[in-house]
């Protein structure tokens, strides 16, 4: 157990190195200049070129990905060039957004998608299993935005039930602003029910096959006993890994999610700042997001012996 641990954190040190070369280039292969565009077209290029100096940009990219690497690793990741304010404590403050509605939305989806792939998997080809099945299909398929926009029409155009734009910090009113991520929550909630839904089925149909639980129904263990304990906790350690997948993929793309409440979240955050040049704070996002992603799965993995034995004797 010892060993995979270590085995897993080893790994984790070049991915993120990786991981930050990766978002530095990647960067600077967006088109435009960031100075250009703050100081606009008639500026005076003795200005430009000295706010290019002052931010490092005239510096050969070695020089400048070494520079911001030392800067990232004591938790400096600049300021933002259109407001100016310190990229780490905004990307921070819109993360809360972000990542109260993924967390709370795959705890929900996990809680009504497992024991439905159970159920799927306990009468598979029968009249309820083709029923959870084709309900998983359908919320698979429908695109995230699309969804969104169909809640809103109907809770908030039609029926007024739920503000349709717009956000409240818990801060100021807690009631007004569980009004405002409903609608975001239940719509990733229903999406991700799909995909959870169809690997867990998948996993409890095998587990299902396997001789124990034969020989647990032999000894006249109650089906309902069978399935809890016995099919259930060893049909879970795929789906804890998809939950690790899931959680890591919505927190990086959020953005159009937030895009349709007009969320201030942390995916909106790097949309804007790709269109607006604003280097510091697209690198500080996509390393700020790839991190959560690394980390994500990193608690996954080591997590994952407690569901799969067979790890633990490794």
């Amino acid at each position: 157990m010892l060993s995979y641990v270590l085995r897993r954190l080893a790994f984790t040190i070049p991915t993120l190195l990786l991981v930050a070369m990766a978002v530095f280039t990647l960067v600077r292969l967006i088109p435009g200049d960031p100075v250009q565009l703050m100081l606009g077209d008639a500026a005076d290029p003795a200005q430009v070129a000295e706010m290019r100096r002052a931010l490092g940009l005239e510096e050969p990219l070695p020089v400048q990905f070494m520079l911001w690497l030392g800067k990232v690793a004591v938790g400096d990741l600049g300021k933002s060039i259109s407001n100016g304010l310190p990229v780490l404590p905004l990307m921070i403050e819109r993360f809360q957004v972000s990542g109260l509605i993924v967390l709370v939305a795959v705890f929900f989806a996990a809680l009504l998608a497992v024991p439905a792939g159970l159920l799927a998997a306990w009468r598979q080809n029968q009249p309820l299993d083709l029923a959870i099945v084709a309900g998983a299909t359908m919320l698979l398929s429908i695109p995230t935005f699309w969804l969104g926009l169909l809640l809103l029409l109907l809770f908030g155009l039609k029926l007024g039930w739920l503000p349709v734009v717009g956000y409240v910090p818990f801060s100021e009113n807690f009631g007004q602003a569980l009004l405002y991520i409903v609608l975001p929550i239940v719509t990733l909630t229903m999406v991700e029910i799909g995909v959870m839904t169809r690997m867990s089925r998948a996993a409890a149909i095998d587990v299902l096959r396997l001789d124990y639980v034969t020989h647990a129904r032999a000894k006249g263990l109650p089906e309902r006993r069978v399935l809890m304990r016995h099919v259930l906790p060893n049909a879970f350690a795929p789906t804890w890994t998809l939950i690790g997948l899931i959680l890591g993929h919505l927190l990086g793309g959020i953005a159009v999610l937030e895009t349709v409440f007009t969320l201030p979240g942390l995916g909106r955050l790097l949309v804007d700042s790709i269109f607006a040049r604003d280097y510091p704070v697209v690198q500080g996002c996509l390393l700020f997001t790839a991190l959560i992603y690394v980390l994500v799965n990193l608690v996954v993995d080591l997590c994952y012996p407690l569901f799969d034995p067979r790890v633990q004797a490794e």
